[in-house]
């Protein structure tokens, strides 16, 4: 019955997500809803003491991300860069490439280490001028900047920076470089079957007649100056965010420390505020790194900027706001399912599986599927699992490498799901739905799952690690 309750809670949430009625309101009435049917003396605390404490948490350190992200791109947007940077990449690619251009954009910048929420925010503004000059329906970004920002570069690569690869190494003792070859080959596999996918349904609609649309919604500020930035200067604030958030990710332990403290007032006798510098040195620097281009961009484009930043920046904030709880909401759901009963009847089942790699990918993914996050879904799955997929691996002659890269992978499988924060977020900020664009982004959900046991039976034809 606990396991029903759990399942019932997640469909809920899914269908009425899909159906386009707000997470921020719904999420809690899921989580609560679970913990009504599961024990109802706990409603109340569970609310106040678990549900909103994850969703304040995670405000608290990635607001100033959102911030700080849709800023950024909506300047790039009002400067006229996004066209500058379309209208060279059409010149050099062609029309018909416009997908592959947006993929690769969001590849090099989450490789680059930019914040996959950052990634929509500033991408947005080129793949929808890219996708209108080149009549491609609109419907397709979100599949589009899904494929580029969520898939690959996220955790299949080695060595990309992004949360999802670090998370394993702490409980594996590998590094963020585990599996070369099969992480490469398995990244080959996602994008040439993604790239395959997309680029059928651009033929399938071009074979209709469908162009770019009409009465869309959040469509990017027409650029109000009077000539166009030279791509080379529109394009160095992208470059500059991906060079100085690895400067600040360097730079900031060393200047800081293991920790800083300070008296939070002067009056009376208040205990100091002690802040742990490695839990929050990445989010720094992401946010060192959005100052530096947003000041790039003011400086570059200054005249056309100031033109329109009293209003830009006011739908930029509203965007910010609306992405942030909406995933902040999401984190609360997880966090109040992980603690319910029926989660553990979950994860027990899932131990059940025999095969030590494969029983190590559909737990994690099944786990990021439930919580609606690839980060939180890996974080408990290996909290309560690692030293069992450490010791079936050991018996069995696997590589530590290879659990830290089939972890990674599987994390970005199920997680992007139809309640996932970073699904509402890029809906959000692209203006369209669930109806009119998740089936594009659950394909590459599926080629994304796909890929993670494509790796698996690399492994086990080849010994490739």
């Amino acid at each position: 019955m606990s396991f029903l309750i759990v399942l019932a809670a997640l469909c809920f949430l899914m269908f009425v997500a899909y159906r386009g009625y707000s997470v921020i309101l719904f999420a809690p009435v899921a989580a609560l809803g679970a913990v009504l049917l599961t024990d109802p003396a706990l409603v109340a605390p569970m609310f106040t003491g678990l549900f909103m404490d994850k969703m304040v948490g995670f405000l608290k350190l990635y607001f100033p991300v959102f911030l700080l992200g849709a800023v950024f791109g909506k300047l790039i947007e009002i400067s006229g860069f996004s066209k500058s940077i379309v209208a060279a990449t059409i010149k050099v690619v062609g029309a018909q490439r416009a997908m592959l251009s947006i993929v690769l954009v969001c590849a090099l910048l989450t490789y680059g280490g930019v914040s996959l929420f950052v990634v929509v925010f500033a991408v947005y503004p080129f793949a929808a001028e890219l996708f209108r000059q080149s009549d491609i329906p609109k419907r397709l970004v979100p599949g589009t900047i899904a494929l580029g920002a969520f898939t690959f570069t996220m955790d299949a690569l080695p060595g990309t920076p992004q949360i999802q690869n670090i998370i394993p190494a702490s409980f594996f003792g590998t590094t963020g470089w585990a599996a070369p070859m099969l992480g490469t080959l398995g990244g080959v596999f996602i994008l040439i079957l993604g790239m395959s996918y997309l680029e059928w349904r651009r033929r399938a609609a071009l074979r209709a007649g469908e162009g770019y649309g009409s009465e869309l919604r959040n469509e990017p500020e027409a650029f109000r100056g009077d000539k166009l930035a030279h791509p080379l200067i529109a394009i160095l604030p992208l470059v500059l965010v991906g060079v100085a958030n690895f400067a600040f990710t360097k730079l900031i332990p060393g200047f800081y420390g293991q920790s800083q403290s300070f008296v939070p007032a002067v009056i009376g006798n208040p205990a100091p505020v002690v802040q742990e510098v490695a839990k929050v040195a990445a989010i720094w620097a992401v946010q060192g790194a959005l100052l530096v281009g947003i000041a790039a961009v003011i400086a570059f484009a200054w005249k056309p900027v100031m033109a329109s930043f009293a209003e830009g920046t006011k739908s930029a904030i509203g965007g910010a706001l609306l992405a942030s709880m909406n995933t902040a909401s999401e984190y609360g759901f997880g966090a109040v399912i992980a603690a319910l009963p029926g989660f553990l009847v979950v994860a027990d089942t899932l131990k059940a599986i025999p095969n030590p790699l494969v029983n190590e990918a559909v737990s994690v993914t099944a786990l990021a599927g439930i919580t609606g996050s690839a980060s939180g879904g890996m974080s408990i799955a290996l909290a309560a699992m690692a030293d069992s997929f450490i010791a079936n691996a050991n018996a069995a002659g696997i590589p530590m490498d290879v659990l830290h890269r089939v972890a990674s992978m599987a994390s970005g499988g199920m997680d992007t799901l139809p309640h996932n924060g970073a699904v509402i977020t890029l809906l959000a900020v692209t203006g369209l739905t669930h109806r009119q664009s998740y089936k594009d982004i659950f394909a590459i959900t599926l080629i994304k799952t796909m890929a993670v046991f494509f790796v698996i039976g690399l492994y086990y034809a080849t010994g490739l690690v």
